[in-house]
């Protein structure tokens, strides 16, 4: 059984850092594609960034150049290092996981892609 449990989340002041993990369980994360979304208060869920199968990463464009994601095979982690915080990056942070080629895809920013969730943890930013 898959599971993804993050961790990482919290207050920090605009301009700080956070680095999110997401323990992964049940599967490699060799085999999947792998994400990172959020749901800012009162929006829609939306894609941050992914690690597509054969490693390539791809970013929304509000965070170039300011989140980096990353994985750990040995230890079957995803991570997602948070830099330059703004206000508009609070949201509650999930990560995503989806068996490479399971939709005719190697990676993907749309929630609907994935079928395997963590709970979600909070970052909240604040001037």
């Amino acid at each position: 059984q898959v599971q993804l449990v993050e961790s990482g989340g919290g207050s920090v002041h605009s301009g700080g850092s956070l680095r999110l993990s997401c323990a992964a369980s049940g599967y490699s994360v060799s085999t999947h594609y792998m994400g990172w979304f959020r749901q800012p208060p009162g929006k829609e869920l939306e894609g941050v960034a992914i690690i597509e199968c054969g490693g390539s990463t791809t970013y929304a464009d509000s965070v170039k150049g300011r989140f980096t994601i990353s994985q750990d095979n040995a230890k079957n982690t995803l991570y997602l290092q948070m830099n330059s915080l703004k206000l508009e990056d609070t949201a509650t942070y999930y990560c995503a996981a989806e068996r490479c080629w399971a939709y005719g895809s190697s990676g993907s920013l749309a929630p609907r892609d994935y079928r395997n969730w963590g709970p979600g943890t909070q970052v909240t930013v604040s001037s």
